[in-house]
């Protein structure tokens, strides 16, 4: 395994990492706000004035659906709000599932104010639009991923740094944060679950079992997220875009195909 590389740097604390087809990376600056993309040519910003977004996804018309305070679907960059949970403080991380449904964790806190994190919801938006409560008591919902058979669901718990398994069984505890917590998520074809530490200052790999396989040590106070492109991954973290080889491809993403035209729930 190689060491990490930093891709590009910035201010702020990057999150949610999305490889586009074309090889180049989107990610977003949490704290200064905006979504923008990294290329060889250089990096450039797609969608400004949004602070907030734990969360990125590629809707199959082309745009991007973007968390933050609301759901919303953003293209050329006009946004509009797809949901807006009541009593909600925003939304966070989202992921595709290969139907092309969208799960997507609630916020009922203000991590920045640093209020406790209550329970709050899965939700899981289908193409035909309905909205379903996938789980109600996860302590800051955050990374989301699927097992290579789409059996399982797997979401961390930022709050009380592990991660969930959820499926036809119900749900349990999957793994736990070998130090610091669980924030973002990413999957590989061999069923491994990848997870940023946050300040744990790592990323760890868990075997389908849900047993500690690795953790690789990564530069920067914060490590927040990760996202395949092959059989590398892109990491960010607060201050910079890296990226290493680990030697197994990740679990394909699919593109979401949900209503976009209206507000939904």
């Amino acid at each position: 395994m190689e060491n990490a590389s930093i891709v590009c740097e910035a201010e702020g604390l990057l999150e949610a990492p999305l490889v586009h087809a074309d090889g180049s990376v989107l990610f977003v600056d949490t704290t200064g706000g905006g979504v923008h993309r990294w290329a060889s040519a250089g990096t450039e910003t797609v969608l400004g004035r949004r602070r907030g977004i734990g969360g990125l996804a590629a809707h199959a018309d082309g745009g991007l659906l973007v968390s933050g305070r609301d759901l919303a679907y953003a293209d050329h960059g006009e946004t509009n709000t797809i949901l807006a949970p009541d009593g909600a403080t925003g939304i966070n991380d989202i992921a595709v599932a290969a139907d092309g449904s969208l799960f997507a964790g609630v916020l009922r806190h203000r991590p920045a104010l640093g209020e406790t994190a209550p329970p709050s919801e899965l939700l899981q938006i289908a193409t035909d639009g309905s909205v379903r409560i996938v789980a109600d008591d996860l302590l800051w919902p955050n990374g989301i991923g699927f097992s290579p058979d789409g059996a399982s669901t797997y979401v961390s718990e930022y709050a009380a740094s592990r991660v969930r398994i959820l499926g036809g069984d119900g749900s349990e505890v999957f793994a736990e944060a070998p130090r610091g917590e669980c924030d973002g998520l990413a999957v590989d074809v061999e069923g491994g679950v990848w997870v940023a530490l946050g300040s744990g200052g790592g990323i760890a790999r868990f075997t389908q079992a849900g047993e500690l396989d690795e953790i690789i040590e990564l530069p920067g106070r914060f490590v927040s997220s990760l996202a395949f492109a092959g059989t590398s991954i892109y990491v960010t973290t607060a201050g910079a875009l890296l990226r290493l080889h680990v030697g197994v491809a990740g679990a394909p993403v699919s593109d979401a195909t949900i209503p976009t035209g209206r507000t939904l729930g």
